[in-house]
């Protein structure tokens, strides 16, 4: 089973807010999930990221692939 460090869309049209899940690289982009690790709101200036670090540090050593997005975020919050 893949594993992926993703976001997943909330909020309500043209105003997203996401939430940073690791989930099955099989499931729907807002679909199961296996845990959720934090939030990202890029409505505000600067935007806002919150990440559990410990979570998502237990995660990326057990092998979960962050996706391109999650991957810059991780590298702002000093995450790798």
């Amino acid at each position: 089973m893949a594993v992926k460090i993703r976001l997943r869309r909330m909020g309500y049209k043209k105003n997203p807010l996401y939430r940073v899940i690791v989930a099955d690289s099989r499931s729907p982009r807002d679909g199961r999930f296996i845990d959720e690790i934090g939030t990202y709101n890029p409505n505000t200036d600067p935007s806002e990221f919150k990440i559990d670090e410990e979570k998502a540090k237990k995660w990326l050593e057990n092998g979960a692939q962050p996706t391109e997005v999650v991957a810059k975020l991780f590298k702002v919050a000093g995450i790798n």
